[in-house]
């Protein structure tokens, strides 16, 4: 059970700048998890990451969608317009990770690309190996598996002990240090309006706590074994990656490149890590282009 749940108020999230989604809801597990549904065709699936919600998505979203595409971008458990259980220790990676297959099941998707950011990378890349009935192709932005192996800046450590000791994630300041330019003052007000206060922001404390920084923490051993199926994996893949994201600079996704046996990224001029604020309309664009003469399962 989940314990005390936060329930956003729908007024929270009404009126973001582009943002005019209207979510709908699934009961998963004693959960309420809200996801975006835009269209029909082919499913492309976008998993956002920490501490970011579908509202990272509205500028990728269209051109994926006017080229035919059905579009769908849940919001996690703790994230959006999901519920937020309060219990820190309710997060784990098994539960994200299982609460999306469910997800995915009753939504029936097949076929579907999975575009995947930061911790989408860890949920999604997982969910494609073990499910890949559903999933046919990826999308890789800024992330690959968390296999307790990868080096962690002096930064990101010290950010990790400063949400150990807080109350509170500040989301919108994180937003802003990890785009290349300033959204500004609305769309950061954008990714706090889900948050109605500290205990609702549960979830976006405990991901940078259950990421494995060595490879005996839990977690670390699935993403082994997803980085070791993905190395002899065959399905279509993509990878974008920033020019100027300060945490996991371009290098980084040369490295994950290699070490999946995928193509070289395509590097994203003038966008940090949050490359959906700097070159929304770019990555959907790009997105959309490589969908539509991406070649079949078993060729990259």
């Amino acid at each position: 059970m989940a314990g005390e749940v936060v329930r956003t108020p729908d007024e929270a999230t009404q009126g973001l700048p582009d943002f005019p989604f209207e979510s709908s809801y699934a009961e998963v597990d004693g959960i309420r998890l809200a996801y975006l549904d835009e269209g029909e065709g082919p499913p492309v699936v976008f998993f956002h990451g920490e501490p970011t919600w579908s509202f990272l998505w509205r500028r990728v979203i269209p051109p994926v969608l006017d080229a035919g595409y059905r579009c769908i971008a849940p919001d996690y458990a703790g994230f959006g317009r999901s519920d937020k259980p309060t219990d820190l220790d309710w997060y784990t990676y098994d539960r994200h990770v299982e609460l999306m297959a469910t997800l995915l099941e009753e939504l029936d998707v097949r076929d579907a690309t999975a575009v995947v950011h930061d911790w989408g990378g860890p949920i999604g890349l997982r969910l494609a190996v073990e499910h890949p009935d559903r999933i046919s192709r990826i999308v890789i932005m800024e992330t690959g598996p968390f296999t307790g192996h990868q080096k962690m800046s002096d930064a990101w450590l010290a950010f990790r002990e400063f949400v150990r000791g807080s109350d509170e994630v500040p989301v919108g300041m994180l937003v802003r240090g990890g785009c290349k330019n300033d959204p500004g003052d609305e769309v950061i007000a954008a990714y706090e309006a889900p948050y109605i206060d500290g205990p609702s922001k549960a979830g976006t404390r405990a991901f940078p706590l259950i990421l494995p920084t060595d490879p005996k923490m839990p977690g670390a051993a699935e993403g082994q074994r997803v980085a070791m199926a993905l190395r002899e994996d065959e399905r279509p893949t993509l990878v974008l990656w920033a020019d100027s994201d300060p945490a996991l600079p371009f290098s980084v996704g040369e490295q994950v490149s290699e070490a999946l046996g995928y193509p070289a990224p395509r590097k994203i001029e003038d966008a940090g890590h949050y490359l959906q604020e700097d070159q929304g309309e770019q990555v959907g664009a790009i997105i959309a282009e490589w969908l539509g003469a991406a070649p079949p399962a078993g060729a990259r």
